[in-house]
Protein backbone atom coordinates (compact mmCIF):
# COMPACT_ATOMS: atom_id res chain seq x y z
CA UNK A 1 0.00 0.00 0.00
CA UNK A 2 3.11 2.07 0.62
CA UNK A 3 4.06 2.12 -2.65
CA UNK A 4 0.82 3.46 -4.54
CA UNK A 5 1.26 7.32 -5.53
CA UNK A 6 -1.57 9.16 -6.28
CA UNK A 7 -1.16 10.87 -9.65
CA UNK A 8 -4.12 13.28 -11.50
CA UNK A 9 -4.57 14.27 -14.49
CA UNK A 10 -5.92 16.02 -17.40
CA UNK A 11 -6.43 14.85 -20.31
CA UNK A 12 -5.36 17.18 -22.97
CA UNK A 13 -6.26 16.57 -26.10
CA UNK A 14 -3.30 16.81 -28.65
CA UNK A 15 -1.44 16.22 -31.74
CA UNK A 16 -2.80 12.13 -31.88
CA UNK A 17 0.21 9.34 -32.04
CA UNK A 18 -0.53 7.68 -35.35
CA UNK A 19 -0.12 4.39 -33.07
CA UNK A 20 -2.64 5.58 -30.37
CA UNK A 21 -5.89 5.73 -32.48
CA UNK A 22 -8.88 6.37 -30.22
CA UNK A 23 -11.33 3.31 -30.86
CA UNK A 24 -15.20 3.44 -31.25
CA UNK A 25 -17.17 5.40 -29.32
CA UNK A 26 -14.72 8.24 -28.63
CA UNK A 27 -16.76 11.33 -27.85
CA UNK A 28 -13.77 13.99 -29.29
CA UNK A 29 -14.40 12.55 -32.36
CA UNK A 30 -17.72 10.95 -32.94
CA UNK A 31 -19.71 12.80 -30.70
CA UNK A 32 -20.75 9.81 -29.02
CA UNK A 33 -23.52 9.66 -26.48
CA UNK A 34 -22.19 9.70 -22.79
CA UNK A 35 -23.75 6.19 -22.41
CA UNK A 36 -21.66 4.74 -25.68
CA UNK A 37 -18.40 6.45 -24.52
CA UNK A 38 -18.55 5.10 -20.89
CA UNK A 39 -19.00 1.59 -22.80
CA UNK A 40 -15.80 2.47 -24.53
CA UNK A 41 -14.04 3.24 -21.82
CA UNK A 42 -14.84 0.03 -19.45
CA UNK A 43 -14.16 -2.04 -22.42
CA UNK A 44 -10.68 -0.45 -22.27
CA UNK A 45 -10.54 -0.73 -18.79
CA UNK A 46 -11.39 -4.54 -19.01
CA UNK A 47 -8.45 -4.60 -21.27
CA UNK A 48 -6.13 -2.45 -19.30
CA UNK A 49 -6.44 -3.98 -16.07
CA UNK A 50 -3.62 -6.65 -16.10
CA UNK A 51 -0.97 -4.15 -17.09
CA UNK A 52 -2.51 -1.38 -14.31
CA UNK A 53 -2.42 -4.67 -11.32
CA UNK A 54 1.22 -5.46 -12.66
CA UNK A 55 1.97 -1.69 -12.51
CA UNK A 56 0.64 -1.22 -9.23
CA UNK A 57 2.31 -4.17 -7.73
CA UNK A 58 5.65 -2.78 -8.62
CA UNK A 59 5.03 0.57 -7.21
CA UNK A 60 5.07 1.94 -10.33
CA UNK A 61 1.86 3.96 -11.45
CA UNK A 62 4.11 5.88 -14.02
CA UNK A 63 4.01 3.08 -16.07
CA UNK A 64 0.44 2.76 -16.95
CA UNK A 65 -0.16 6.53 -17.18
CA UNK A 66 -0.46 7.22 -21.01
CA UNK A 67 -2.81 4.01 -21.21
CA UNK A 68 -5.02 5.47 -18.79
CA UNK A 69 -5.36 9.02 -20.37
CA UNK A 70 -5.83 7.01 -23.39
CA UNK A 71 -8.54 5.16 -21.89
CA UNK A 72 -10.54 8.03 -20.17
CA UNK A 73 -10.16 10.52 -23.50
CA UNK A 74 -12.30 7.42 -24.75
CA UNK A 75 -14.93 9.18 -22.38
CA UNK A 76 -14.41 12.68 -22.47
CA UNK A 77 -10.99 14.49 -23.29
CA UNK A 78 -11.67 17.30 -20.72
CA UNK A 79 -11.98 14.73 -17.47
CA UNK A 80 -9.60 14.38 -14.81
CA UNK A 81 -8.71 11.03 -13.48
CA UNK A 82 -6.49 9.43 -10.52
CA UNK A 83 -5.47 6.35 -8.90
CA UNK A 84 -6.06 6.31 -5.50
CA UNK A 85 -5.80 4.01 -1.81
CA UNK A 86 -9.33 2.90 -1.82
CA UNK A 87 -11.69 3.73 1.22
CA UNK A 88 -13.30 -0.06 0.62
CA UNK A 89 -10.92 -1.52 -1.59
CA UNK A 90 -7.83 -1.61 -2.02
CA UNK A 91 -7.47 0.68 -4.82
CA UNK A 92 -10.07 3.53 -6.13
CA UNK A 93 -10.28 4.89 -9.41
CA UNK A 94 -11.83 8.49 -9.78
CA UNK A 95 -13.06 10.17 -12.94
CA UNK A 96 -13.91 13.74 -12.54
CA UNK A 97 -15.73 16.67 -14.47
CA UNK A 98 -14.29 18.67 -11.44
CA UNK A 99 -17.11 20.49 -10.94
CA UNK A 100 -18.26 21.24 -14.77
CA UNK A 101 -21.67 20.65 -15.03
CA UNK A 102 -20.99 19.95 -18.81
CA UNK A 103 -19.21 16.73 -17.99
CA UNK A 104 -21.87 15.34 -15.26
CA UNK A 105 -24.04 13.42 -17.33
CA UNK A 106 -20.39 11.69 -18.76
CA UNK A 107 -19.50 10.82 -15.48
CA UNK A 108 -23.44 9.86 -14.56
CA UNK A 109 -22.63 7.02 -17.33
CA UNK A 110 -19.30 6.35 -16.64
CA UNK A 111 -20.90 5.32 -13.05
CA UNK A 112 -24.13 3.97 -13.84
CA UNK A 113 -22.14 1.47 -16.27
CA UNK A 114 -19.29 0.78 -13.77
CA UNK A 115 -19.06 -3.04 -12.36
CA UNK A 116 -19.71 -3.74 -9.15
CA UNK A 117 -17.46 -2.72 -6.26
CA UNK A 118 -14.97 -5.66 -5.87
CA UNK A 119 -11.86 -5.82 -3.00
CA UNK A 120 -9.32 -4.57 -5.40
CA UNK A 121 -11.62 -1.82 -7.19
CA UNK A 122 -13.70 0.63 -6.20
CA UNK A 123 -15.26 3.66 -8.46
CA UNK A 124 -15.60 7.36 -8.03
CA UNK A 125 -17.07 10.01 -9.96
CA UNK A 126 -15.47 12.92 -7.67
CA UNK A 127 -12.45 12.77 -5.06
CA UNK A 128 -13.75 11.88 -1.97
CA UNK A 129 -12.45 12.80 1.24
CA UNK A 130 -9.39 10.86 3.04
CA UNK A 131 -10.97 8.96 5.74
CA UNK A 132 -8.37 10.35 8.31
CA UNK A 133 -7.20 13.62 7.08
CA UNK A 134 -5.05 13.88 10.50
CA UNK A 135 -3.20 11.05 9.71
CA UNK A 136 -2.01 13.16 6.78
CA UNK A 137 1.54 14.33 6.27
CA UNK A 138 2.84 16.62 3.52
CA UNK A 139 6.01 18.26 2.21
CA UNK A 140 6.88 21.57 0.97
CA UNK A 141 10.77 22.18 0.47
CA UNK A 142 12.06 21.76 4.08
CA UNK A 143 8.82 21.76 5.91
CA UNK A 144 7.11 18.70 6.92
CA UNK A 145 3.12 19.16 7.42
CA UNK A 146 1.05 17.26 9.04
CA UNK A 147 -2.55 17.73 9.14
CA UNK A 148 -3.23 17.08 12.54
CA UNK A 149 -2.01 20.68 13.34
CA UNK A 150 -4.35 22.08 10.93
CA UNK A 151 -6.77 24.68 12.46
CA UNK A 152 -9.72 26.04 10.44
CA UNK A 153 -12.11 29.30 11.89
CA UNK A 154 -15.47 28.62 9.65
CA UNK A 155 -18.30 30.87 9.76
CA UNK A 156 -21.64 29.16 8.13
CA UNK A 157 -24.25 31.10 6.16
CA UNK A 158 -27.60 28.64 6.92
CA UNK A 159 -29.53 30.75 4.30
CA UNK A 160 -26.51 30.01 1.74
CA UNK A 161 -25.62 26.83 2.73
CA UNK A 162 -22.30 27.63 2.55
CA UNK A 163 -18.90 27.73 5.13
CA UNK A 164 -16.50 30.70 4.80
CA UNK A 165 -13.41 29.16 6.36
CA UNK A 166 -10.28 30.70 7.46
CA UNK A 167 -7.25 28.03 7.46
CA UNK A 168 -4.25 28.18 9.59
CA UNK A 169 -0.71 25.97 10.32
CA UNK A 170 1.54 26.59 12.77
CA UNK A 171 4.13 26.89 10.24
CA UNK A 172 2.18 28.61 7.35
CA UNK A 173 3.56 31.88 8.07
CA UNK A 174 6.71 30.18 6.83
CA UNK A 175 5.78 28.94 3.69
CA UNK A 176 6.47 30.76 0.21
CA UNK A 177 3.51 32.42 -1.55
CA UNK A 178 2.78 28.93 -3.58
CA UNK A 179 3.03 26.62 -0.81
CA UNK A 180 0.90 28.75 1.43
CA UNK A 181 -2.11 28.23 -1.11
CA UNK A 182 -1.73 24.81 -1.17
CA UNK A 183 -1.78 24.21 2.33
CA UNK A 184 -4.66 26.43 2.51
CA UNK A 185 -7.03 24.27 0.16
CA UNK A 186 -5.14 20.80 0.62
CA UNK A 187 -6.69 20.08 3.67
CA UNK A 188 -10.27 21.30 3.39
CA UNK A 189 -10.30 19.03 0.20
CA UNK A 190 -8.37 15.93 2.26
CA UNK A 191 -11.17 16.27 4.92
CA UNK A 192 -14.38 17.07 2.59
CA UNK A 193 -13.89 15.80 -0.94
CA UNK A 194 -14.69 17.22 -4.13
CA UNK A 195 -17.98 17.30 -4.30
CA UNK A 196 -19.21 18.50 -0.43
CA UNK A 197 -15.94 21.20 -1.04
CA UNK A 198 -17.33 22.37 -4.36
CA UNK A 199 -21.00 22.17 -2.68
CA UNK A 200 -20.57 23.67 1.03
CA UNK A 201 -17.37 26.30 0.65
CA UNK A 202 -17.69 29.92 0.07
CA UNK A 203 -14.57 32.17 0.59
CA UNK A 204 -11.61 30.59 1.93
CA UNK A 205 -8.66 32.74 3.45
CA UNK A 206 -5.30 31.98 4.63
CA UNK A 207 -4.35 32.69 8.42
CA UNK A 208 -1.10 33.11 9.18
CA UNK A 209 -2.34 33.38 13.06
CA UNK A 210 -4.99 31.10 14.73
CA UNK A 211 -8.09 32.61 14.43
CA UNK A 212 -10.46 32.70 17.38
CA UNK A 213 -12.93 29.88 17.56
CA UNK A 214 -10.87 27.53 15.31
CA UNK A 215 -11.09 23.73 14.71
CA UNK A 216 -10.11 20.84 13.76
CA UNK A 217 -10.10 19.10 10.44
CA UNK A 218 -12.56 16.43 11.79
CA UNK A 219 -14.89 18.43 14.09
CA UNK A 220 -15.04 20.83 10.82
CA UNK A 221 -15.90 18.01 8.64
CA UNK A 222 -18.64 16.79 10.47
CA UNK A 223 -19.97 20.35 10.49
CA UNK A 224 -20.36 21.06 7.12
CA UNK A 225 -21.90 17.51 7.05
CA UNK A 226 -24.48 18.26 8.89
CA UNK A 227 -24.81 21.54 7.00
CA UNK A 228 -25.66 19.65 3.82
CA UNK A 229 -27.46 17.32 5.02
CA UNK A 230 -29.95 20.39 6.46
CA UNK A 231 -30.15 21.67 3.25
CA UNK A 232 -31.34 18.79 1.52
CA UNK A 233 -34.09 18.37 3.61
CA UNK A 234 -37.25 18.68 2.37
CA UNK A 235 -38.56 22.18 4.09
Amino acid sequence: MGAVKRFLRRVWSSEPDPGDQLSDGDPSSTGAEPEVAAAAFWRRWEELLPVLSSALGDGEPHRVEHELCSAVELLHPDLHFSVERGVHAIYALVISGQGDPALRTYTDAWMAAAPPQSAIWEYHDAVPPVPDPTGVTVNFGAHRIELADVRVAPLVDESAGLVDVAVFHPLMAELADAAKAAMTFLPLDATLGERLAADRLGRVETAEREPHGAIGLLEFREMVRELDESQRRPT
